[in-house]
């Protein structure tokens, strides 16, 4: 069963400018301005200047603007499972839900950096959150550790996505910068005060990439090794 939302009817309202308005376009409109200003963008004044409409006419869709970011992130959550069927392998399909949740978040990256943390309360979320209880019970944990190993599971995926979404939304010097750092500031450290740095000075560079992958297959090949059904793949 995929985990995308079934499209729920909308009233739609024409603004000054002849544009329907509904949730959806204000969703849209609201991610294109976060990600082309940042966070400070999500205001009703930038939004009904964006749409042709007065403001207010917002509040006909959202209670205000907290409750359009749960929909921006409900949103990012429906694109990235959007075609996502768990699998007989829990595993495999558990790796594929992460991978897809990074995804998401590198495609909005700004308006992830916000959303992240927060409880959508929103169809979207609630068939994923589904899905991973789900493939927990199918690997044979009882209900009260398949919620716990979930949350472990879906707060590393969630906060290492977040950490490359915030990255990749620095300004390109900030970057820069900090890539450097590994290849520079690093490399000139007191052998004698940081002997373990200068052992590993050749690899340090390594410390400027993602850790998504390498986190994700340790907390996967724990789990398997925990699962008391049947062994899935790693």
């Amino acid at each position: 069963m995929s985990t995308r939302a079934p499209r729920q009817p909308q009233r739609r309202r024409p603004t000054r400018s002849g544009v329907l308005l509904s949730e959806e376009l204000i969703t849209d409109t609201a991610l294109r301005l976060i990600g082309e200003h940042g966070p400070e963008a999500l205001s009703v004044r930038r939004l009904g200047a964006a749409l042709g409409c007065d403001p207010s006419a917002l509040y006909r869709y959202f209670r205000n603007t907290d409750d359009l970011l749960l929909a921006i992130a409900d949103r990012i959550i429906g694109d990235a499972m959007d075609g996502f069927t768990p699998g007989p392998d829990w595993v495999a399909s558990l790796r594929e839900m992460a991978s897809r949740v990074r995804a998401g978040y590198l495609a909005h990256p700004r308006a992830a950096a916000m959303a992240a943390y927060r409880v959508t309360r929103r169809e979207n979320e609630i068939r994923a959150v589904e899905a991973g209880v789900g493939l927990m019970l199918s690997a044979g944990f009882p209900p009260p550790e398949a919620v716990r190993l979930y949350l472990a599971f879906i707060d590393t995926v969630l906060s290492h996505a977040a950490l490359d979404a915030s990255c990749v939304a620095l300004p390109r010097q900030q970057r820069e910068a900090d890539q450097r750092a590994w290849t520079e500031a690093y490399q000139a450290v007191d052998p004698e005060a940081f002997p373990a740095l200068t052992t590993v000075r050749g690899e340090l560079r390594r410390l400027g990439e993602s850790s998504f992958d390498e986190a994700v297959d340790l907390l996967l090949a724990a789990l398997a090794a925990r699962a008391p059904g049947k062994a899935a793949r790693t």
